[in-house]
């Protein structure tokens, strides 16, 4: 994948991360705690700065109620 497709799909992850959390209601924070990842952490992969490890989708995943692939399949629907 050419490096500005990967960086759009990193954009779209990190909406699709973004829009999961919001729609919980939770707070980046809350994410991170329930992931057990930093804010920090959870922020750039929100505003698709940080590309996230295999184990960290699944923790997002996890946190966010929903299995791994639904992210990645509405990252691929907004990249």
């Amino acid at each position: 994948m050419p490096s500005r497709e990967a960086d759009e799909f990193l954009v779209a992850f990190g909406q699709a991360v973004r829009r999961a959390r919001e729609a919980r209601g939770m707070s980046q924070e809350d994410l991170g705690f329930e992931a057990e990842l930093d804010r920090t952490y959870v922020s750039g992969i929100e505003r698709g700065v940080r590309n996230p490890t295999v184990k960290s989708i699944f923790r997002f995943a996890k946190a966010l109620g929903v299995p791994p692939s639904v992210l990645m399949r509405r990252a691929e629907r907004g990249a």
